[in-house]
């Protein structure tokens, strides 16, 4: 029996709901860890930061597969891959957040010792990005405009350069420019603001 297209859809959405689901469930369970072992462990802005990121890009990122929904027919491997874009913010939020840093001084000190496998796998959601927009279609991709583009190259760099340097003043500015793009993007991307 052939499943018609919303049937297949909720039964997409509730595996990639289930992972990001996970990943989101794990940046929270650590922000919580912090607040009951304040003294545990030396926090570290750029890391915060960047777990305020991957909260609120997997919550877009649930939101934005909502434009898949228009896709017919299904295919397999357009499953496979939106689970697998789901899997890489899961696994951004388990090198953010593992299960423990006893060894480690700080998480400033964790924080630099997984930045290669951080900024790799982050840099990994940029071409992932660019083929779900481009599945959602042509006039979707080319609403987002020239920034789309230039924002995925400029992100790409970055992470390289963030992956290679232990630059403190660096890491804080890309941490804290990337969140402030990222919420202006979203508020632009929806409207958030538009009273009108």
């Amino acid at each position: 029996m052939q499943s018609s297209v919303p049937d297949i859809f909720v039964h997409v959405r509730v595996l990639v709901g289930v992972v990001l689901g996970l990943g989101i469930t794990r940046v929270l369970t650590g922000v919580a860890r912090f607040v009951q072992h304040p003294g545990h462990k030396k926090l570290y802005l750029p890391h915060l930061l960047w777990l305020a990121i991957i909260l609120l890009a997997a919550i877009h990122f649930w939101w934005l597969e909502l434009d898949l929904s228009r896709i017919q027919p299904w295919p397999f491997e357009l499953f496979v891959f939106v689970l697998l874009y789901a899997f890489l913010y899961f696994l951004l939020a388990t090198v953010l957040i593992p299960d423990n840093i006893d060894e480690y001084a700080s998480w400033e000190d964790y924080y630099f010792s997984r930045r290669v496998w951080f900024f790799g796998l982050f840099a990994a959601t940029v071409p992932i990005d660019l083929i779900d927009t481009m599945a959602k279609g042509p006039a979707y991709f080319h609403s987002l405009g020239l920034e789309y583009p230039l924002r995925l190259c400029v992100v790409m760099l970055l992470c390289g350069v963030a992956a290679w340097t232990r630059n403190r003043l660096f890491h804080l500015a890309f941490a804290l420019l990337y969140l402030l793009y990222l919420i202006g993007w979203i508020f632009r991307l929806y409207r958030v603001l538009d009273f009108s």
